[in-house]
């Protein structure tokens, strides 16, 4: 392997795996090129993913506030929406992440190449040259950092302006008056969330018998109940059949036992159905790399592929499609290049799902030590009784411990109730430093704080919580 300083590698993607993989590989003194087709680095996190929704998500929290605020003695009026100025904010906000990452990248001497790529081979790739034409550009190493983009249903696809997908519908055009959103998973409820704070009537269709599949059950209850007073309707163990466009309205047919209306008409319809990586590459096929049965480019613990001169990591890698895990995908990536003994082997992912409650949750969940026969144990502290979350009207949560009943080792942990995203990070420490439940509970937590619930679940998994009182058998 060549000396690290003399390392020339391309990164195909400029997302959260791109970029921090590009800025890492300049710092540790490489030669860096990093090729997306956007005017700064970002990808969908930061163009049309995780920050435009959180600064909408934001704002769809601050309306729900003053609307509940008359239970706290305070009256606002009913907010008046300047969706103009709202999509100028949210527009500001990307602006500035993606115009800092830019700036970023030229004071680490990133080359920065506004185009799409393709390969010629391992170790050359095609991309387009600033006076027309094409550009070929060979490198020591290439990690390919695509990503994913919106799964779509061929059997609802409509060419209509009244059909949105996650992307569209952050553009924020316009209010509809009434909103089906198809897919019960995180990014349909978001999106339904700041939607419903706008003044849309939204309604959700899921084909599985619960929203958010696979996330524990007692996570999603406080959820799905606040939903059901902010939406519409939710229905469940339903599918969407067709979607036809008539009278500048959409007409869609539901199918399901439990379905009382088959047919229903709404302004517009969001389909969220999931991602799909983006790993179909020009010239990919040019080189030894595998791409598995769903579309997942296949790599080691060292997030290298089957051609040694070229790794690929974030989304187009496999699940969880989440920006965090790219990141440090990207940082794993580049140390193996540099010679580094490194793998890509976590203990725990942190998810977070941005409704209001929020739940995350992090490490082995109870739905998979089910599925797996593992022997656990659960520790559940109810926000009812942590003094912070009555302070701010927040009652409607719960943090609980995953325990492994032998060694009392901490395997997993979930919350949700307001800002549980903010506090997950310490559950994923506390897993990934293999820490016992009495090491959680004799940590020394502030109050009165949410945080203080994670140290509580783990007095509750000792009989000696004094916030709540459990008689003895």
């Amino acid at each position: 392997m060549p000396e690290t300083s003399n390392l020339n590698i391309a990164v195909i993607g400029g997302g959260p795996g791109g970029y921090a993989a590009a800025f890492l590989a300049a710092d540790l003194g490489m030669k860096v090129t990093l090729i997306d087709r956007e005017q700064n680095p970002g990808g969908v996190c930061l163009y049309r993913g995780c920050i435009p929704s959180k600064a909408l998500l934001h704002v769809a929290k601050l309306i729900d506030e003053s609307r509940h605020a008359k239970n706290w003695g305070i009256k606002f009026g009913e907010p008046t929406i300047d969706l103009a100025r709202l999509r100028s904010f949210k527009e500001a906000v990307v602006n500035k992440l993606t115009g800092g990452l830019g700036q970023v990248a030229k004071m680490r001497k990133v080359q920065y190449v506004r185009s799409d790529a393709s390969f010629e081979n391992s170790t050359t790739i095609r991309v387009a040259r600033n006076g027309g034409g094409e550009e070929k550009l060979s490198f020591d190493r290439i990690i390919i950092a695509t990503g994913s983009r919106p799964a779509v249903i061929p059997s609802l696809k409509l060419d209509s302006p009244r059909m949105l997908d996650s992307t569209s519908a952050l553009d924020l055009k316009d209010v509809p008056g009434t909103l089906l959103v198809i897919g019960g998973g995180y990014i349909g409820l978001e999106l339904g969330t700041v939607y419903a704070a706008l003044g849309s009537k939204v309604s959700v269709v899921e084909m599985t018998a619960g929203l958010l599949p696979g996330a524990d059950r007692d996570l999603v209850l406080p959820l799905h109940k606040r939903l059901e007073k902010s939406f519409q309707s939710i229905l469940l163990n339903t599918t969407v059949t067709a979607v036809k466009e008539e009278s500048n309205r959409l007409r869609v047919c539901f199918e399901g036992k439990d379905v009382k209306e088959r047919e229903q008409v709404f302004d517009k319809v969001l389909v969220s159905v999931g991602r799909k990586p983006s790993s179909e590459i020009s010239g990919l096929d040019r080189t030894q790399v595998r791409v598995g049965q769903r579309g997942f480019i296949q790599v080691n613990k060292h997030l290298q592929t089957d051609d040694p001169a070229i790794y690929a990591i974030g989304d187009v890698v496999g699940e969880p499609m989440l920006a965090h895990k790219a990141s440090h995908e990207g940082r794993t990536a580049v140390e193996h290049i540099a010679g580094h003994k490194v793998a890509f082997e976590p203990n725990a992912i942190p998810a977070v799902v941005f409704t209001d409650p929020e739940i995350a949750w992090t490490g082995l969940t109870e739905t998979q030590a089910t599925k797996e026969n593992r022997e656990i144990k659960v520790a559940k502290f109810p926000w009812a009784a942590s003094g912070r979350a009555v302070t701010i009207d927040r009652t409607d949560g719960m943090t609980k411990l995953v325990i492994d009943p032998a060694t009392e080792r901490v395997l997993g942990v979930g919350i949700v109730g307001a800002g549980a995203g903010e506090l997950i990070a310490e559950g994923t420490l506390a897993i990934e430093m293999a820490a016992l439940a009495k090491d959680v509970a004799l940590t020394i937590h502030p109050h009165p704080t949410l945080s203080e619930t994670v140290m509580q679940s783990a007095e509750v998994f000792f009989g000696t919580s004094t916030d709540l009182y459990r008689p003895k058998r």
